[in-house]
């Protein structure tokens, strides 16, 4: 599932629960070096206790209440995007959808660039992919 691929990619250290190392370390791996020690522990806070993958559900499906599908897609790619731009390197989603928990095989990598070819600078534009996802292709 989406949450179980979620989890385990924020599980740097595989020991079950998601601490402040593990965050940090989803920060560094997503290009955000400097995040305050502050802001990490009022991630962990909200939680009532160490964040296992039962509470990680919990604390996600807490703050996906009432969410239309397509702004949660949107957010889930814009973990891989912390500045914004809308899109994330085709290179580095590969790497992660063939990498961590459910992976995907080349060719489920192959019919989804084909799907969504990347732009000249081999960048995603998952806005699109998102509204697509959530509405079908456009029709002309």
């Amino acid at each position: 599932t989406f949450e179980n691929s979620a989890f385990t990619i924020m599980d740097q250290n595989r020991d079950g629960f998601i601490d402040k190392a593990d965050l940090r370390d989803t920060f560094a791996a997503l290009g955000r070096l400097n995040v305050k020690n502050e802001e990490l522990e009022n991630m962990v806070k909200e939680a009532p206790g160490p964040i296992n993958f039962t509470v990680f559900l919990t604390m996600f499906g807490e703050k996906l209440k009432g969410t239309d599908p397509e702004e949660t897609i949107l957010n889930a790619f814009k973990i891989f995007d912390p500045e914004g731009k809308g899109h994330i390197k085709a290179d580095y989603i590969k790497e992660m959808l063939m990498t961590q928990a459910d992976r995907f095989s080349q060719e489920e990598i192959k019919q989804m660039f084909a799907a969504f070819p990347p732009d000249v600078s081999g960048n995603l534009d998952y806005k699109n992919l998102c509204y697509v996802i959530t509405h079908g292709e456009e029709k002309d």
